[in-house]
């Protein structure tokens, strides 16, 4: 789901549209995994403020650059929404899968994902990403998917990269995806450079990597 433009367009004889708050919400909607054990399988995506699931074309493009087969990696999706990225790299065989979420409403839905798939690596937590990563030990993650809320602003993504950086394995990557692309000038100070990146319309995805 993309976010929506600033300037909402006026309804006819001038009467503006009504705001988000007096509209009905929408029906939820789905997403499919594309790959692996789970491959097909549907994702629930409810009308949450600022839930914006990862595209098919580029999760295709981000399996096609981490590898079609995770076995034995572990994965953490820090902003984990309806868990398509985390569920993803599960169906495609990763050992184990954390993914952090703090709306309890999606909480309970990728719980019920979880479930349906019996996709007992993954484990879903209740949690602020921000806060959970920082509270942290350095760890060892092979990947860490880093998609916030689109909306979020350039210091905040550093934010979110600063307190990935130290739970990464030593050949482990991060992925973003953000509004504006990070260059490595950008990402040096921070101890990291872009691996792989690409865009699709709005949204910039990198591969990222330890310097």
């Amino acid at each position: 789901m993309r976010r929506r433009d600033l300037a909402e367009p006026v309804a006819a004889q001038g009467v503006p549209r009504p705001s988000r708050a007096q509209q009905p919400a929408r029906p939820p909607g789905t997403v499919r995994l594309i790959g692996g054990l789970y491959k097909r399988s549907k994702l629930l995506v409810p009308d949450r403020p600022g839930l914006r699931p990862t595209p098919d074309r580029v999760r295709e493009t981000l399996f096609n650059w981490l590898g079609q087969d995770l076995r034995g990696l572990r994965c953490l999706d820090a902003f984990a929404g309806t868990g398509a990225l985390g569920l993803e790299a599960a169906s495609r065989g990763a050992a184990a899968v954390c993914l952090l979420e703090r709306d309890p409403a999606l909480v309970q839905a990728l719980r019920a994902q979880v479930r349906r798939l019996g996709a007992a690596q993954a484990q879903v937590q209740q949690a602020d990403a921000l806060a959970w990563m920082r509270a942290a030990s350095p760890s060892a993650w092979d990947v860490v998917f880093l998609d916030p809320p689109f909306e979020q602003t350039a210091e905040a993504v550093q934010a979110a990269l600063v307190a990935a950086r130290p739970l990464l394995a030593a050949v482990g990557l991060i992925y973003l995806e953000a509004p504006l692309p990070w260059s490595d000038a950008m990402l040096q100070p921070l101890g990291l450079q872009v691996q792989r990146q690409g865009r699709a319309g709005q949204v910039h995805y990198h591969l990222l990597k330890s310097v």
